[in-house]
């Protein structure tokens, strides 16, 4: 039988990471299959030949957008007429839905038998839930990072979803605290975000909210995981901080986690790991003028991750001008000593691993038999 055909689309970084994992336990399932599509290095060294860099499409935020919108509207057609040529047996489109999402509808136009399958929903539940039905239009099935999300599609008259579970649980072990790091843990972790408009947005104000609690209590350390990418511009923020914090890579990221007392961080992944690795948190949040005009579209009472998986709003989150010094001040003060609310937490943190873990097997194997079911129903499309 000739081995399938998987094209895959990645739009940035995090997507690059699930579709190096699918591409790793497509080929344990299919040691023969055959991979084209765009990708970044991970999925480069998983042998994927990207049709171009990933650089040129990894934009977030609708300034940045808007900028390389030209380049952006090239690559689509681009990247469409190779899948339209190639004729796979299935397409993947990883995340980044400004890009991949209208690759997958000119495809759908063009080749409306081909199946195509969405790893990583868009976010249809917290905003823009007409999304979810626009979809089965042009998306087979969706694979599912938060368990939540399967009855959100169904809700909303979406395709099909199926919860996979999130990368993060094949990464337990590192994140899981050992006994003895729960009863001396000190240091506060600051997590100003991954992007650089969060960074440059973010650090100020927690610069202000360290001032704020280093006039009652000074017994912990502050560590920030910075990656390569973003340690320039975040020694340059930090100029103005009362204290110098400890800057430690990726590589040493995880293990500060386990040994954290609390965390201050703007929403995100970074909630989630955070979470796994039991370190409790207050959760801040803003965005430019422009964006913030779309507060009014979203319909979710958290955006914090933990929060929505579990249905309860137990991490404090701090958005927009609620995002104040003062008041994350507050919030942290009560979790880096002994606290009813640091206990809660703790407690959510055990329901939040329980929820991901209910999909069972690991994500990467469970999203590859799925697309291999569709790549076996796409041959000849």
């Amino acid at each position: 039988m000739k081995a399938p055909r998987i094209f895959l689309v990645a739009g940035e970084a995090s997507g690059d990471q699930l579709g190096a994992a699918l591409m790793r336990a497509l080929r344990d399932a299919c040691p023969k299959i055959a991979f084209a599509g765009v990708g970044g290095e991970a999925m480069a060294r998983e042998g994927l030949v990207s049709l171009f860099p990933l650089a040129d499409i990894a934009v977030m935020g609708l300034v940045p957008v808007l900028a390389r919108l030209p380049r952006l509207v090239r690559r689509i057609d681009e990247t469409a007429r190779a899948i339209v040529d190639l004729a796979p047996d299935c397409l993947v489109i990883i995340d980044a839905p400004d890009f991949t999402h209208r690759v997958a509808r000119r495809v759908r136009a063009a080749r409306p038998q081909l199946p195509i399958v969405d790893y990583v929903s868009p976010t249809v539940w917290a905003w823009r839930p007409g999304r979810a039905r626009a979809m089965r239009d042009y998306v087979d099935c969706v694979l599912a990072l938060l368990p939540f999300e399967p009855q959100a599609h169904a809700r909303l008259g979406g395709p099909r979803c199926v919860y996979v579970g999130h990368p993060l649980v094949e990464r337990l072990d590192e994140l899981t605290p050992h006994p003895h790091n729960r009863s001396d843990r000190r240091s506060l972790l600051v997590l100003p975000g991954s992007r650089l408009a969060e960074v440059r947005r973010m650090t100020p104000i927690y610069g202000e909210t360290l001032e704020f609690l280093l006039r009652e209590r000074a017994d912990f350390d502050v560590v920030i995981p910075v990656a390569p990418q973003m340690e320039e511009a975040l020694r340059h923020e930090l100029r103005g901080w009362p204290m110098t914090p400890r800057l430690i890579g990726q590589a040493e990221k995880f293990a500060a986690f386990r040994a954290a007392r609390a965390a201050l961080v703007t929403s995100g992944v970074a909630t989630l790991e955070l979470a796994l690795a039991e370190v409790p948190m207050a959760v801040a949040y803003r965005v430019s003028r422009a964006e913030s005009l779309l507060r009014i579209l979203v319909n979710v009472e958290s955006i914090v991750l933990p929060n929505l998986v579990i249905g309860e709003n137990v991490m404090p989150e701090f958005l927009q001008e609620k995002a104040t010094p003062r008041a994350l001040a507050a919030a942290l003060r009560p979790l880096l000593g002994e606290s009813a609310a640091r206990d809660a937490q703790f407690v959510a943190f055990s329901r939040v691993r329980a929820r991901l873990l209910e999909a069972g097997r690991a994500p990467s194997a469970r999203a590859a038999d799925i697309v291999l079911e569709y790549a076996s129903r796409g041959r000849g499309a």
